[in-house]
């Protein structure tokens, strides 16, 4: 007697990759991974092997995620044709699926429309399907962040924001200073191959998950949770998070962070070292990369330049500068002024701070490790009209970002004898020129007032006022001391008698002298003897110094109503060993009024130099896997051999990862031109960026944008 094998109920399964990753804004991502978004439906088709008769038999499918589902915490869910499920009371994100009329139940041809719910958790899933007593696997899937559903916590209403803040893989980030704003292209490179992968390992590795895995799966629906675990993971400090900091050379063992042009190298060696930190980063690159995974997930997400940008330690809302006698910085305090900061903006909704939508939309986040918030080194979300506004005392690190945007500086003078002069107090140089790419184009957009009222406004003022009252109140219930260091926050400039501006010569170029002018006036009606004392640094971008690059005293006499004109020269063979690894030149001018030695007044000017031209170009048209050809051309242009040259192009579609060009060395007026072969993955508008490094001149930068038709 022979043994027939029972047949299979279930015939076969199409998940319909083609459309669904379309209509899900996920067909970048995957052409044979079914990724969808929570709160939209997909489509699932199943061929049985028999009549579907849901009357005598219901079809019963199950989702799950994580390694412990509960329909408690929302990481399971039971749900069938009909959806006669028993659900606990508490069940929560259930899932739905309805028969498509199209489908022919007779012949056991059944097309499921399935929609996850717009609260459900994030994250890869298994879905199961029964019928009568037989059980199989329909999908994994994934499940991510909707923008695009009016349901979403994430929801954005303006397609144009959605293309760029979740869909743009290319981006520009800005550094520099107030006067010297400089745009450094980046690329996000969200859809390069195994981000899914990337991301959700960064998910699963955080200190929470493997402290209580069933409960940071199922807080994975909340986008401020996300947020926040997301900001943990991307600095090193706490846990084996993707970048570490290093604001000072040597970067041994690594990149300078300057290096970087992108996020896709960055978070691909980390996942392949077993998700070891990358060394090394700076606030653009934690920035930057957490960009990536932030629009991966759903997010929508942008990166922002604060010039001017406060640390305020002790969190009085003042920083405290210190000079010594002849101008120079001091070395570095905690306290500190940076030329520029860059956090992200992540919209969402905030229902924990106010159920009338109040603090919905753009909510600072910033992975940089400064401080620690709840113990471990994140920061934010912190809405944006809160900060405007001074809510200092709502979640999450307002007060933090709002020192950065608003706090009163003082500076001070250290002398010889150990005693201090009050120079400067200053309520309106902290938060400037506050920038973000504009949607759709490569302009910067300034969204200063969405963080802070006008400077020098009754408004403003009132604000700060209250923004220190709240903060002092919390600190209070604390158990916390407010120390403000002998200063008074909000103070008033005094009306100076020596007035002083820095003024450029020519445009300070990398490679070339420095040349400004420091300009004093008087409105006293004597002639005033003064002691003018000019120094020139290498700073870092944070605020603190390098090396002494020059100094100079000079004694002149002010003549009433009239223009005393100082010139300043720092040649190029003096700074350069100094600024190869420094970001910017500061020029300081304390000038001491001999008749009224009590008074002394500070000029400040950060520089930022200039680089050398590159280019890099590419023929007008490229076509999907043919290969095509990109040209990158640099002149010397100063008067020493080059030596140590090293030149790397990236761009996410065009380029698998890096490729990176040792060059022989460059004598002075000689050119190269390097070129580079191509093999473009994807279709589209891409973006190839080349970086050129060696011991003079630190990662010079230059893009084009490839046309890459099927």
């Amino acid at each position: 007697m022979s043994l027939e094998t029972r047949r299979s109920i279930f015939k076969g399964v199409s998940l319909n990759y083609e459309i669904n990753n379309t209509e899900h804004h996920t067909k970048k991502l995957s052409k044979d991974q079914l990724i969808v978004r929570r709160g939209q439906p997909f489509t699932v088709k199943v061929e049985l092997t028999q009549p579907f008769n849901p009357d005598l038999y219901p079809l019963t499918i199950t989702a799950e995620t994580g390694k412990y589902p509960s329909e408690n915490l929302g990481t399971k869910s039971c749900f069938g044709i009909p959806d006669k499920i028993r659900r606990s009371p508490s069940a929560k994100a259930v899932w739905k699926v309805e028969l498509e009329k199209r489908s022919y139940p007779l012949t056991g041809s059944l097309n499921l429309t399935i929609t996850p719910p717009a609260d459900a958790p994030v994250g890869k899933y298994n879905l199961t399907a029964r019928y009568r007593n037989e059980e199989t696997l329909l999908a994994t899937l994934v499940v991510l962040f909707n923008p695009w559903c009016p349901d979403d916590s994430v929801s954005l209403s303006d397609e144009a924001q959605r293309q760029e803040y979740v869909m743009n893989e290319h981006g520009i980030i800005y550094s520099g200073s107030e006067n010297y704003i400089r745009s450094v292209p980046w690329d996000f490179g969200q859809f390069e191959e195994d981000m899914v992968k990337i991301c959700l390992k960064i998910l699963d590795v955080n200190p929470k998950h493997l402290a209580n895995a069933a409960n940071d799966v199922s807080a994975r629906c909340n986008p401020i949770y996300v947020s926040r675990v997301v900001s943990a993971m991307i600095n090193s400090n706490d846990d084996c998070g993707v970048v570490e900091g290093r604001w000072s050379a040597p970067y041994s063992g690594g990149n300078e962070p300057t290096h970087w042009s992108g996020s896709y190298p960055i978070l691909k060696r980390w996942y392949d070292i077993n998700c070891q930190s990358v060394k090394y980063g700076q606030c653009w690159v934690f920035a930057g990369v957490m960009c990536s995974v932030m629009r991966l997930l759903g997010i929508p997400c942008r990166v922002i330049t604060n010039f001017q940008s406060a640390h305020d330690n002790n969190k009085n809302l003042t920083i405290d500068v210190y000079h010594a006698d002849y101008g120079v910085r001091e070395k570095e305090t905690r306290d500190s002024i940076w030329n520029f900061h860059v956090w992200l903006e992540c919209w969402m909704t905030r229902t924990d701070l106010a159920k009338d939508g109040k603090y919905d939309g753009w909510q600072v986040v910033d992975p940089t490790p400064q401080e620690k918030s709840d113990s471990v080194y994140c920061c934010g979300p912190a809405p944006v009209k809160a900060i405007l506004d001074g809510e200092t005392d709502l979640k999450y690190d307002v007060p933090f970002v709002f020192a950065e945007v608003n706090a009163d500086c003082v500076d001070w003078l250290c002398k010889a004898d150990g005693t201090m002069t009050k120079m400067l107090s200053d309520t309106k140089s902290v938060g400037q020129n506050i920038s973000t790419k504009a949607v759709g184009s490569n302009t910067r957009l300034d969204i200063t007032d969405k963080y802070k009222y006008k400077e020098g406004t009754e408004k403003e003022r009132t604000v700060f006022k209250y923004a220190l009252s709240r903060n002092n109140e919390k600190r209070d219930n604390d158990g916390t001391t407010n120390s403000t260091n002998g200063t008074s926050p909000g103070g008033v400039v005094t009306r100076p008698k020596i007035y002083m501006q820095f003024k450029e010569v020519s445009k300070p170029k990398d490679g070339e002298d420095v040349s400004l002018k420091l300009v004093l006036n008087s409105e006293s009606h004597t002639a005033r003897p003064v002691s003018i004392n000019i120094s020139v640094q290498a700073m870092r971008y944070n605020g603190s110094p390098v090396e002494n690059i020059q100094s100079e005293v000079k004694e002149e006499t002010l003549l009433p109503g009239k223009d005393l004109s100082i010139p300043i020269l720092v040649p190029f063979l003096v700074y350069h060993k100094h600024m190869v690894h420094s970001d910017s030149m500061k020029i300081s001018a304390v000038v001491t009024d001999k008749l009224e030695p009590k008074n002394v007044y500070l000029a400040v000017n950060d520089v930022i130099l200039l680089d050398p031209p590159i280019s890099i170009t590419t023929p007008s048209l490229a076509r999907v896997n043919q290969s095509t050809t990109a040209e990158v051309v640099f002149m010397n242009p100063v008067n020493k051999t080059l030596t140590d040259c090293t030149l790397t192009i990236s761009g996410s579609g065009i380029v698998d990862g890096e490729q990176k060009c040792i060059l022989p060395d460059l004598k002075p007026s000689h050119r190269f031109r390097v070129t580079f072969f191509l093999l473009p993955k994807k279709t589209g508008k891409k973006t190839l960026l080349a970086d050129f490094d060696c011991s003079s001149f630190r990662d010079l930068k230059c893009t084009c944008i490839v046309n890459v038709q099927p």
